[in-house]
């Protein structure tokens, strides 16, 4: 499906995204209107999307970021936001957004953008990591603190991605290359696949599965305790794994068991 992505045009543009984040997020505003507006004109990025085949003009996804800078000094551009109305979910439109935002930070001279989203989460992991070609090296305990909405209920612990924009790696993604990697050929023991509550394996190979949910918004719905478990579980192990020097680089689906893996390998 074919949709249209730009900037907003007005302060009434800006405006509709707060709607559309109560919509997406259930929830009250992240960011007004007005914040988005003085986001744009001051040099950060700001993309509405919106379907052609609807008359009334209404965004039905957005993304938005500004400029950050590393403890190093090194510039990056801080990607803070992406959401799409559930309805054009799966139909590549965060994929699009984010091609589009990385355009325009390439055309500042940026070579680096990072954002955060929740590990658990596997369609955000398979965008991130298997389609855009994102890496991640960080984990932050309850970054957000305390949230409402779909968030409600758990700590919001955070993976930080780092993409390299114009790496070869992010090239080859932009051109529909993908390295699939089969589940059973990823990791020389493909059957130590945690499960929540059971106790972290030793880390010492060079390349791990981790599994995570194909759907953590359901298991929050229906087992509050088993999410948590969850949340607890991965927490443990991705904070020891990235203390040990593992990256995760990729997010593997096994669709015909219905289960996700994150690859992790040594640096």
């Amino acid at each position: 499906m074919p949709f249209d992505i730009r900037e907003p045009k007005n302060i009434q543009e800006f405006k509709d995204l707060e709607k559309l984040q109560m919509d997406i997020w259930q929830e009250d505003v992240f960011e007004p209107g007005e914040t988005l507006f003085i986001i744009h004109k001051n040099g950060g990025v700001v993309l509405s999307a919106y379907d052609p085949k609807l008359h009334d003009s209404k965004p039905i996804g957005f993304v938005f970021g500004l400029l950050g800078r590393e403890p190093t000094g090194e510039l990056k551009h801080a990607s803070h936001m992406l959401g799409i109305l559930a309805a054009y979910r799966d139909k590549k439109l965060g994929e699009a957004l984010k091609w589009a935002q990385r355009e325009r930070i390439l055309a500042q001279g940026l070579k680096r953008m990072t954002w955060t989203y929740d590990p658990l989460e596997s369609r955000n992991a398979y965008l991130n990591l298997h389609k855009l070609g994102a890496v991640c090296r960080r984990y932050y305990v309850n970054l957000y603190g305390d949230m409402g909405g779909i968030n409600q209920g758990l700590p919001s612990d955070r993976f930080e991605v780092d993409w390299h924009v114009s790496s070869h790696r992010v090239e080859a993604k932009q051109q529909g290359i993908y390295q699939d990697t089969d589940v059973k050929a990823a990791c020389l023991n493909p059957n130590q696949n945690l499960k929540p509550c059971e106790k972290p394996l030793s880390l010492s190979e060079v390349r791990h599965l981790i599994e995570i949910p194909m759907n953590f918004q359901a298991i929050k719905q229906q087992d509050r305790a088993l999410a948590s478990a969850w949340r607890f579980q991965i927490r443990e192990l991705f904070q020891k794994a990235f203390a040990q020097g593992y990256q995760a680089s990729d997010l593997i689906q096994d669709k015909a068991r219905q289960k996700s893996f994150y690859l992790i390998e040594a640096i």
